[in-house]
């Protein structure tokens, strides 16, 4: 295989055009051997690899239509080292005014369940939150646990943007498109 040298980065990059388009199937390896053979995921990587699938199909997808990229790492992924911010004047990020939260994963343990049944509002909690809602960016992450029926009470979104993942058991929303169960 033909390579030129990048300047910038100090590595070998193949010819141009060489790994061009999406939707291509094809496999590079920067160590000869790096690549397991016959499979992508084998239980030993070879070269004491780490093997990770970056999806870039829903879920959902038929197994045809998965695009997919399998890399294989020195080091898992989540492992990023010490996290120390870049000093710069004039590039800023996430809230104004907020707390600075480093790019390491994050996590939280479940949320014990009520001692008494709640509903849906009364079982919302807020875990995660960033920007600024005066200026109509940023994101929150609630998480609810809900144990009886709202009865005559409501729980209205005017965002327009609203993400229900239950857990378990069943929720019914009615919305202006219908209900949905």
């Amino acid at each position: 295989t033909q390579s030129t040298w990048d300047e910038m980065t100090g590595t070998p990059q193949p010819e141009a055009g060489r790994l061009s388009g999406f939707g291509n199937h094809f496999s590079s390896e920067a160590v000869p051997g790096a690549l397991p053979q016959g499979r992508n995921s084998p239980q030993r990587a070879p070269l004491g690899l780490y093997a990770e699938l970056l999806s870039g199909s829903a879920f959902t997808a038929p197994r045809h239509a998965n695009q997919r990229t399998w890399l294989y790492r020195r080091q898992p992924s989540v492992r990023s080292g010490p996290y120390a911010a870049l000093p710069h004047a004039f590039l800023k990020t996430g809230a104004r005014d907020g707390v600075d939260i480093p790019p390491d994963p994050l996590r939280w343990h479940p949320i014990p369940p009520a001692a008494e049944p709640l509903d849906f509002v009364d079982g919302l909690r807020t875990m995660v939150l960033n920007g600024d809602p005066d200026a109509q960016v940023g994101v929150a992450v609630h998480l609810y646990g809900a144990s009886r029926p709202m009865g005559r009470r409501a729980f209205v979104d005017v965002d327009g943007e609203l993400l229900l993942i239950p857990q378990e058991g069943a929720l019914r929303v009615t919305t202006e498109l219908g209900v949905h169960v």
